[in-house]
């Protein structure tokens, strides 16, 4: 196995940026106008992903009022386990995991 020199992973890295802005500016020069430009605006985005995350900061860890209706009905007797329902979320777990 090589291990190749980082000076030398750098130097090709700029060697093909300066290849690609050659190819962009002769494009350029060929149609006669500049090529249309992506840009991805990161600031708005990441204010959005800001928001998302304060939210979610602020929900409680624990739903008291599920907890509560959840053993009312475990006190009364008529909690019901879905195993069909174990089973799905199961297998969408396994899923995520599998794709994530």
């Amino acid at each position: 196995m090589k291990i190749s020199d980082v000076k030398e992973n750098a130097i090709q890295m700029v060697q093909q940026y300066q290849k690609s802005e050659k190819v962009k500016h002769n494009s350029q020069q060929i149609n006669g106008s500049p090529a249309p430009e992506e840009r991805v605006d990161l600031s708005v985005r990441s204010k959005d992903i800001q928001k998302i995350r304060k939210a979610i900061d602020e929900l409680p860890d624990i739903r008291e009022e599920r907890v509560q209706e959840l053993k009312n009905q475990i006190e009364k007797g008529i909690y019901r386990i879905s195993g069909e329902k174990i089973a799905e979320k199961m297998a969408g777990e396994a899923l995520l995991d599998i794709l994530i």
